[in-house]
């Protein structure tokens, strides 16, 4: 991997991204918006079995949607002690 290559966000809370989903993510949905990030940015929606689509469709309509990962593939947010930080969670559309 070369510094040029795409880097998704570490991801904090692992819940899905879709509106009122409190469900456990299986997918992260890698995306960028060219007009405000590099190209080698790339954001990260996290999406339930059921939503996967959904949030792909909304993400590709605009065209941000890069690729789509296992979340066990996507970096954690982790504090000083490896141990991975309660957070936020994703945007929800």
């Amino acid at each position: 991997m070369s510094l040029l290559d795409p880097v998704p966000d570490a991801v904090d809370e692992l819940v899905c991204s879709a509106r009122r989903c409190r469900q456990a993510p299986s997918w992260g949905l890698l995306w960028n918006n060219p007009k405000l990030h590099t190209p080698q940015r790339r954001k990260v929606w996290l999406a339930c079995d059921t939503h996967r689509t959904q949030l792909e469709e909304y993400l590709g309509v605009r065209d941000f949607w890069r690729t789509t990962v296992p979340v066990a593939d996507l970096p954690r947010v982790v504090d000083a002690d490896g141990d991975a930080v309660p957070g936020a969670g994703g945007a929800q559309p």
